[in-house]
């Protein structure tokens, strides 16, 4: 028998996720995912009660990070996305003046 590990990489900016692919992907149960929803800290591309939920590539980075920073230092949930806000906002900045920096040459 072959125990080899396999990782495979997808490109995920055009694919949507379930509820069920998300938690199996991020390694959270249904039960997390909805307690997040519900204090407004995840918010999933289709959240009327005639939809499925759908989630993108951005959503599954975020609970990815989220559980992971929650787990790692036990933070709670409200202080876990406040950290990954402040993150989008400074890797956008950064690109900002990486651009401005260029323009200036």
């Amino acid at each position: 028998m072959n125990d080899d590990t396999y990782r495979v990489h997808v490109v995920l900016d055009e694919v949507w996720l379930d509820l069920a692919d998300l938690c199996h992907l991020a390694g959270v149960t249904e039960i997390w995912v909805k307690e997040r929803m519900a204090d407004g800290l995840l918010t999933p591309d289709s959240m009327s009660a005639m939809e499925a939920l759908r989630f993108d590539a951005d959503d599954l980075r975020r609970v990815m990070r989220m559980a992971s920073l929650e787990r790692d230092f036990d933070a709670v949930p409200e202080l876990a996305s406040l950290v990954i806000d402040l993150e989008f906002e400074l890797a956008t900045l950064r690109a900002k003046l990486l651009r401005l920096g260029e323009q200036i040459r």
